[in-house]
């Protein structure tokens, strides 16, 4: 049986912890399935900040808590069932950050949707998992929805979006 490839795309919101546990709920049954938690970095707006010092101590406030999502994610995987060597962990810096560690590939902040499916097709994961909304409504309609904007131009894998 080939090794099935499922990529979740995390934000820190609600939504994105409800596509974790949806996710937990059917590796209880998947042998040869592959979970990768991928968070990609959006950092505060350096003009809302007075010095650099104040932007860093945010950006790494900011990481910090989404290290700390993800090793929740993590965890809550392993609960359900899932051997920890098939739980992969990427965290897209953006290369913009205050404080952006040493990283292969990092964002470039123009598109998380693109940089999402770009993991995705890099990654070679057949299905891609993404809660539906982490924005209120009010920036939807301003700057657009990351997961509208994933369903349309995903190719090439299935798109399971959990609210």
């Amino acid at each position: 049986m080939a090794t099935e490839k499922v990529l979740v795309a995390l934000d820190g919101s609600e939504n994105s912890g409800r596509a974790v546990e949806y996710v937990g709920r059917l590796v209880a049954s998947g042998a040869g399935l592959v979970v990768a938690l991928l968070h990609v970095e959006r950092p505060p707006d350096r003009d809302f900040f007075a010095s650099e010092e104040a932007w860093a101590e945010a950006g790494k406030e900011r990481m910090a808590e989404m290290k700390k999502f993800l090793a929740w994610a993590c965890e809550h995987l392993r609960e359900q069932g899932l051997s920890p060597d098939r739980i992969e962990e990427i965290y897209m810096a953006s290369c913009r950050s205050p404080v952006r560690p040493m990283a292969e590939m990092c964002s470039l902040g123009t598109s998380i949707a693109r940089d999402i499916l770009k993991v995705q097709e890099e990654g070679g994961y057949n299905t891609l998992v993404i809660g539906r909304r982490g924005v209120s409504k009010a920036e939807e309609f301003l700057f657009g929805s990351v997961t509208t904007k994933v369903i349309h131009l995903a190719k090439n894998c299935t798109v399971w979006v959990v609210q």
